[in-house]
């Protein structure tokens, strides 16, 4: 796909409409930053904003990621090109969406940790100044078990999002 091409045309279908920057960006729901990105090519527009304005315009969304009005014997080729190319760059391997997803449960999660890790510290401290062994090695064992437990449901969340997409157990 020819982002500038792309851009071109959606710069061309704006002012068909008689649409600014900013009005486009109003009825999209972005900036008329967004809307230059978009026309200069610098950025592609997501798939809401390629629907909302396939709508808006009259055309197709093929026809807006071909960067021009297409005939109907062009259509289907089309088509087939843009499916091609939009599935080359949008693909993640399912490595890199269970890094991103475990990330993200981290980030999410954050709180859950620390509030473990000092529950696992106080009682290595009580431990320690009682000179408790059983306490410190209880201690020990409760780190093992957090970790265990932060780590089954990182990557049960992880698992559920990167081979399915959805979130939603099957």
């Amino acid at each position: 796909m020819d982002m500038i091409s792309i851009g071109k045309f959606i710069a061309e279908l704006r002012k068909e409409k008689r649409l600014t920057q900013e009005e486009l960006g109003e009825r999209l729901g972005v900036t008329n930053k967004t809307v230059s990105r978009w026309e200069t090519g610098t950025y592609m527009p997501p798939a809401d904003a390629l629907l909302a304005m396939s709508e808006l315009f009259s055309v197709g969304i093929n026809e807006i990621l071909s960067g021009k009005r297409l005939a109907p014997e062009e259509y289907r080729n089309a088509a087939e090109e843009n499916i091609r190319q939009a599935l080359q760059a949008g693909s993640f391997t399912i490595k890199e969406k269970l890094a991103f997803y475990k990330k993200k449960w981290l980030k999410e999660h954050i709180a859950l940790m620390v509030i473990m890790g000092i529950i696992v510290a106080a009682a290595l401290v009580t431990g320690a100044v009682l000179g408790n062994g059983i306490v410190v090695c209880a201690a020990v064992l409760l780190s093992v078990v957090f970790y265990c437990f932060v780590n089954n449901a990182m990557m049960a969340y992880a698992e559920n999002h990167a081979y399915d997409g959805s979130g939603n157990k099957r």
